[in-house]
């Protein structure tokens, strides 16, 4: 009888459920989209029932278009978005939506937790850096802007637990998703009493602390019966994306590092013991019982590409429209005319402000070295190194702070389909890129926490078999020497142009 496994996970745009059979590859996937809702510049939430809904629809979904019986189905394993708040009532109603990592409207709140409560010392308890993204820093925005509906909250939750809830009718939080909320002590293992105390909760109303393989196995029958599962069928409630991802790529032993760049993008590396950074520039967060991963997340990956795409190439698009071309590869093609460094032209890509390594909302975008010798390919071409730049000072703090230099890189993501950003990031990062086979990767990071869960495996071996590699690139030397040199400029006026973002972003702030 042939038996599958099934990956869920419930990001930021959409959740995924795909279908695996024993040997890692992928048979069949549902996905489901949603909506954000942004009424303010500083507002991003979802629905959390619309969220539980793409769970139970694409499980159903991927079910019944493979026609997989409940008998042939091992488990089910959770993959989720990372600092999601959902307040609950007594009866496990949502009060508020689920505030996602993107909102930033307790940006206010992360000064005060900074500069009045130990700010530093909270992260290098918790390994969750200081910022609006946190669900510690949204909850001490409630806590003093919203006290009503703080105080009217029976438990504070994450997206995944709750739709574990809805599932099963347990509250549980896995050490992976808590280690990103700020109010997790990495090394108790526990939540942070200084921090509970400082928001005055109890840990009764926090989701019960439960490991990465834990398993659920009482699932609501009608549910069950809906999506075409056994009640009985083991739930393992997983790990958050991120973690779930260099699992995913094959990159959880030391000296590897795992780089996706989607929308935004993360650099990330397994390490056996919690570490954090004295200059507070990067996270750390549980993978599982013997494992952390420790990295920074940037806002600006895919998302400069689609406006400088939108904004400043339309007449190439619609060129690369009618010849059937993908407008990303026209985009390439233009930078491949140029040589690598865009002849001193450098791009801060800080168009979304940024999180790692500034971990700053007021960061600003910026075009330096401009000259008169300077045309559109070359900025297309620094846009592009640029956005590699910026992953490439989050990799020196992973460095530093690790004290050992990685080996090799596994990178996913939208971009690596491109052969030249591929090789320009082998040549900034001066280290060998392999690009895993598998996609969707926090899907099958998934999965094989799910496998270890169950028993059916001791370790996590099987994932070189699963993911396999589709390129292979090494750095050029003579292009390292240069972009080594442009690198340290980059950083240089990155870091002199901090107290200039603060004063742009409050113009821009009182005028526009």
């Amino acid at each position: 009888m042939t038996t599958y496994m099934i990956g869920i996970d419930i990001g930021t745009t959409s959740t995924k459920s795909v279908l695996y059979n024993e040997q890692g590859v992928e048979v069949g996937k549902s996905q489901q989209e949603y909506k954000m809702y942004t009424p303010t510049v500083d507002t991003s939430e979802e629905d959390p029932d619309v969220l539980f809904d793409a769970v139970v629809s694409t499980l159903q979904g991927v079910i019944q278009d493979n026609d997989v019986k409940p008998d042939d189905i091992s488990f089910v394993s959770f993959s989720a978005q990372m600092h999601s708040l959902i307040l609950v009532d007594d009866a496990g109603k949502p009060l508020t939506n689920s505030i996602t990592w993107a909102d930033n409207r307790a940006r206010y709140a992360v000064e005060d937790l900074k500069q009045n409560h130990d700010g530093q010392k909270i992260y290098e308890r918790t390994g969750t850096p200081m910022h609006a993204m946190s669900p510690l820093s949204k909850m001490w925005w409630l806590k003093n802007d919203q006290p009503a509906l703080y105080q009217q909250a029976a438990r504070f939750v994450d997206i995944k637990s709750y739709v574990i809830y809805r599932l099963t009718g347990e509250w549980v939080m896995d050490e992976s998703i808590a280690s990103a909320t700020g109010l997790y002590n990495l090394r108790e293992r526990d939540w942070d009493q200084e921090v509970l105390q400082l928001l005055e909760l109890s840990a009764e109303q926090l989701p019960k602390l439960v490991s990465t393989q834990y398993i659920c196995r009482d699932m609501d029958k009608n549910y069950a019966q809906k999506i075409g599962m056994h009640a009985t069928t083991p739930i393992v409630i997983g790990a958050s994306d991120g973690v779930l991802s260099n699992l995913g790529v094959n990159s959880y032993r030391p000296g590897e590092v795992a780089v996706t760049i989607g929308t935004s993008g993360a650099i990330r590396t397994v390490v056996d013991r919690p570490l954090t950074d004295s200059k507070g520039r990067i996270f750390c967060y549980v993978l599982d019982d013997e494992h952390y991963v420790i990295g920074g997340p940037v806002n600006n990956g895919g998302v400069v590409l689609r406006w400088l795409r939108d904004e400043l190439l339309a007449s190439e698009v619609e060129t690369a429209k009618r010849l059937g071309m993908d407008s990303y590869d026209v985009m390439t093609r233009i930078a491949e005319r140029v040589e690598p460094g865009a002849q001193g032209l450098m791009f801060h890509p800080y168009l979304a402000g940024e999180r790692a390594p500034l971990w700053t909302s007021d960061a600003r975008g910026s075009f330096i070295g401009l000259t008169l010798a300077h045309k559109k390919e070359h900025m297309i071409r620094a846009v592009l190194e640029g956005v590699l730049f910026n992953l490439y000072t989050v990799y020196l703090a992973l460095v530093e702070v690790m004290g050992e230099i990685p080996s090799k890189i596994h990178a996913t993501g939208g971009f690596s389909k491109s052969a030249l950003w591929r090789q320009m990031m082998a040549d900034i990062f001066d280290c060998e890129l392999e690009v895993p086979e598998s996609y969707e990767s926090s899907c099958l990071g998934a999965c094989a926490i799910g496998s270890r869960a169950i028993g059916k495996r001791d370790n996590y071996d099987m994932i070189a078999d699963w993911v396999g590699k589709t390129h292979a690139h090494e750095p050029n030397q003579e292009v390292v020497h240069m972009y080594q040199e442009l690198a340290s400029i980059f950083i240089q006026v990155s870091r002199s142009l901090m107290s200039s973002y603060e004063a742009i972003a409050k113009f821009q702030s009182k005028h526009y």
